[in-house]
């Protein structure tokens, strides 16, 4: 059980150690770097992106705190092509109400508390949108839910995280090529914080990780 209670973590950490690799080894010979290469080179990000899911199938076919039961016939993980314009800078609002503890629900029926951090707002596909920002444990959690839910990716919601340093000016860099599933959409027997329901999105984000089921 208390793997299960962790696995949200587990999972960050999994995300965390690829992309610093990957900032280690491919961003830091200059300052100019930090421009953002899905506007100005945009094959060098789809390039980047791909190595990193390939580097999460590696941890997800070997690593210990992978859910995958069967990892000899594990052939990797589904995901919509790399799409540059799913990744999308979004305005933040901080939460200024008090009452910003809120209870997220877990799929085994447990709870935790998290803090309500903000809004991001930001326009995807023409459309305006508007998510909910969660903080947990020093890390900015986006749970959601979109049109594709339950059809080409995971009926539960998919998640992106952030550190929070990454909130600079009342922005950041939402990045919907990211989004993952939870562990539960390969084992149920772990425990999977529950999206907020004003966390689902009136629109299909065609980004991010689909489910086997999904791409057939």
């Amino acid at each position: 059980m208390f793997k299960n209670k962790i696995i949200l973590w587990s999972t960050v950490a999994m995300f965390f150690a690829i992309m610093a690799y990957f900032v280690v080894e491919n961003f830091t010979s200059s300052s100019s770097e930090t421009e953002d290469i899905a506007v100005t080179r945009p094959q060098e990000y789809i390039d980047k992106i791909t190595k990193e899911r390939a580097a999460k199938d590696e941890l997800f076919r070997s690593g210990d705190e992978s859910p995958i039961q069967d990892k000899q016939s594990f052939h990797g993980l589904h995901y919509f092509k790399v799409n540059p314009e799913y990744r999308v800078k979004a305005t933040i609002s901080p939460y200024m109400k008090d009452d910003k503890e809120m209870i997220i629900n877990y799929t085994d029926s447990t709870s935790e508390k998290y803090e309500r951090y903000g809004y991001a707002s930001f326009t995807i596909n023409g459309q305006e949108q508007k998510l909910l920002l969660l903080k947990h444990d020093g890390v900015i959690s986006v749970l959601f839910r979109d049109e594709t839910s339950g059809m080409e990716t995971y009926g539960g919601g998919r998640y992106m995280d952030y550190p929070v340093s990454e909130i600079k000016n009342n922005s950041m860099i939402l990045d919907f090529n990211n989004a993952y599933n939870p562990y539960c959409a390969y084992q149920p027997s772990y425990a999977c914080p529950v999206p907020p329901a004003e966390n689902t999105l009136k629109i299909p984000i065609w980004a991010g990780e689909q489910t086997e089921e999904g791409v057939h």
